[in-house]
């Protein structure tokens, strides 16, 4: 028998003296194990298997994490920001979020940002940085970041799916007719598909599906992008203004200051990816340094994405102005042509499948680590078990990754089956991860790393910097907050249904 449980469980007894993560993610040497410190081929400087990434897959993984569900309210967020707020804000962003990774692509290594020890999760990097409390804080930023992430792509991808067939309901009935559809079913098949999706190991498997899934993230933008242009170029002319959305015309006053606010956080999510910038740093092969490939994955991911938003918001909002939709997809700004629509639609179910991936291979990765520290004994937790899977070879299965896993997917679509509100959540994700995990912590790394003089004129606007961001990220949770209270009370859920 080739690959035999029991082969594998005596694999893992003979490296139980070793780290517990040594067995379910790599074998864990340092150089001085090895005789005469010489590292085998197949294994980098800290003994785990050769990382193989480039700054191609990198900046797949980034375009797979950027330009998600956030690209589909920009038409939304501009509208009511206007013609001047709104493209000064999505540039800002663009250009902070560059900045900031760029720091952060440092910390992948301590102390030196080239030749220190590496650093596999934000949580390394902060604890060998900053250490303290700061590292729980970030811990939870981050990972209740990628919750809310995960349970924000449940939403968007079901109601990817609800439009699919809403469209066809609309171009054989008419644009007059309900067409109500249940977002519930749609939510357990994209539960059932990431169930299978979650047994991929870890992150250095995902470039297959990080690829597949920046090519739909392209033909999805690009068809938004298109169909508006076309709009505009059809001579409909939309209502639009300087200042967005006009106060005793389109809203109340008070509205125009929230949906502001919540504007804000859309476009602060729409460009997140600071969440698993270090995990992707984590797969790029050592040479060139991987700080110098993470810069050039980093800068061709957010360029390529400032284009494609700004570009979606501004056309967008000149396609529809101030009624534009929360989700100019699935939101019906169009209805044709409907095979159109329906593909794009797809496009953006199968994008989110794998983001849902590139967001939740970190949390899994957390949990199983520290579980494997926690009961290195327990077999239940360490051994991994054979399988011959036909055209595939031997897929290696652990049984606590395979219950764990599949129990968090569970939960999130309960989550997303109560919460089923789309700009609001995404406003709320947005603002709540942007200044710790965007700015803060970047930037008091980089300030740790190069002992920036106290008060010097570089640390004061870095902090500059920082108090603005924070000051943006609350006025954007506290819009958010208010939308999501305000849906709360309009929704009736049994309406939803068939």
């Amino acid at each position: 028998m080739p690959a035999s449980s029991c082969q594998v469980d005596n694999y893992s007894e003979k490296f139980a003296s070793q780290n517990p993560l040594d067995f379910i993610m790599f074998i864990e040497k340092n150089p001085g194990d090895y005789e005469n410190g010489d590292i085998p081929e197949n294994l980098d400087d800290d003994g785990r298997v050769k990382r193989t990434g480039t700054w191609v897959t990198a900046s797949a993984h980034i375009i797979t994490a950027v330009i998600g569900s956030g690209v589909l309210s920009l038409a939304w967020a501009v509208a009511q920001l206007g013609w001047v707020a709104g493209p000064i804000v999505l540039m800002a962003f663009s250009f902070i979020t560059y900045f900031t990774s760029t720091l952060l692509a440092d910390s992948y290594r301590a102390p030196d940002p080239v030749h220190g020890t590496r650093n596999y999760t934000y949580m390394d990097a902060v604890r060998a940085y900053l250490g303290g409390r700061k590292v729980q804080l970030c811990g939870l930023a981050q990972y209740g970041n990628l919750i809310g992430i995960t349970i924000g792509y449940t939403i968007t991808a079901s109601t990817s799916m609800v439009a699919v067939r809403r469209s066809n309901c609309f171009h054989k009935h008419g644009h007059h007719v309900k067409c109500q559809t249940s977002n519930y079913p749609f939510m357990i098949i994209f539960g059932c598909i990431q169930i299978i999706l979650s047994q991929i190991p870890n992150f250095h498997k995902l470039s297959w599906l990080s690829i597949l899934a920046a090519i739909m993230s392209f033909a999805y933008s690009s068809i938004g992008l298109g169909l508006s242009i076309a709009k505009v170029a059809g001579g409909e002319h939309a209502r639009t203004t300087l200042t967005g959305v006009t106060v005793g015309v389109d809203v109340s006053g008070s509205e125009k200051v929230w949906r502001t606010f919540q504007a804000i956080g859309d476009i602060a999510f729409a460009y997140a990816f600071s969440t698993v910038l270090i995990e992707i740093q984590d797969t790029i092969k050592s040479s060139p340094p991987e700080n110098k490939t993470m810069k050039r994955a980093t800068s061709v991911g957010v360029s390529t994405t400032t284009i494609f938003y700004v570009l979606c918001g501004l056309v967008g909002y000149a396609a529809f102005g101030n009624d534009a939709p929360g989700n100019f997809l699935t939101g019906f700004g169009f209805y044709e042509p409907f095979w159109l629509i329906d593909f794009a639609n797809v496009c953006i179910a199968i994008h989110l499948v794998g983001a849902y991936q590139v967001f939740a291979q970190p949390l899994f990765g957390f949990v199983e680590g520290w579980c494997s520290k926690r009961w290195s004994d327990n077999t239940f937790i360490t051994n991994e078990h054979g399988v011959n899977v036909p055209f595939y070879g031997v897929f290696y299965i652990n049984v606590f990754r395979l219950v764990w896993r599949t129990m968090y997917v569970i939960l999130t679509v309960l989550v997303a089956m109560i919460f089923p509100f789309f700009n609001e959540f995404l406003g709320l994700i947005g603002a709540g991860s942007f200044w710790p995990l965007t700015v803060y912590f970047p930037i008091e790394m980089h300030i740790a790393q190069t002992n920036m003089p106290k008060y010097s004129l570089k640390w004061i606007w870095f902090k500059i910097l920082s108090w603005v961001c924070l000051i943006v990220s609350l006025i954007a949770a506290a819009g958010s907050v208010q939308g999501l209270i305000r849906s709360l009370r309009a929704y009736k859920p049994f309406q939803n249904q068939d």
